[in-house]
């Protein structure tokens, strides 16, 4: 079942979800989700410093991106082609009988900015700033603001609580990040 408005505030209201900062609901709370802000910090790649992306190899993801943080007033530019990592400027926690939908917003996506490529679910039990993965797929740059909405969360409750909630699980690679971390998809293989 999707949470809608009046229930997404007294889930907040509650503590059952936790986002911080407090949410403007006249700005933020539409009928049945919540929109989420940019925050000011980015990760960047830096397509000249390797020749391929091996996502096993953890020295090359390391070299492979950068993290810029956008001062205030100022916009982060994605170009045409390019693909950045970003954070929400809220930091979510969702209890263990609850998971969220992470959309981008209508408005941002006829700009040609996509906000996620594949992970769109937020576990049960996430505790931490959601990672939004950008893409621009427009013909022009696009200025993206800290601050600014960006996607949105719809909430739904499980059929029962997780046995094994993201904060609980022992391969938790993002648990309580605060930037947009590389991809640690090389913890997923035993080393040779």
């Amino acid at each position: 079942m999707v949470l809608s408005d009046k229930d997404i505030k007294k889930y907040i209201s509650s503590g059952k979800v936790k986002v911080t900062p407090r949410p403007d609901y006249a700005s933020q709370l539409g009928s049945c989700s919540l929109d989420l802000r940019l925050g000011d910090v980015f990760r960047v790649y830096d397509n000249s410093s390797v020749a391929v992306i091996d996502p096993y190899d953890r020295k090359i993801m390391e070299k492979l991106t950068n993290e810029v943080k956008v001062d205030s007033g100022e916009a982060f530019i994605l170009h045409p082609g390019e693909f950045a990592l970003a954070v929400t400027e809220e930091y979510i926690e969702l209890p263990d009988d609850l998971t969220a939908r992470l959309e981008g917003r209508s408005s941002i996506g006829r700009l040609g900015v996509i906000i996620h490529s594949t992970a769109a679910n937020i576990d049960s039990g996430f505790r931490g700033q959601i990672t939004l993965e950008l893409a621009n797929m427009g013909r022009l740059p696009v200025k993206l603001y800290p601050g600014m909405s960006i996607c949105s969360l719809s909430f739904e409750t499980l059929s029962s609580p997780s046995d094994v909630p993201y904060y609980k699980k022992k391969t938790a690679k993002y648990l309580n990040q605060k930037s947009p971390l590389p991809s640690r998809l090389s913890r997923e293989k035993s080393t040779p």
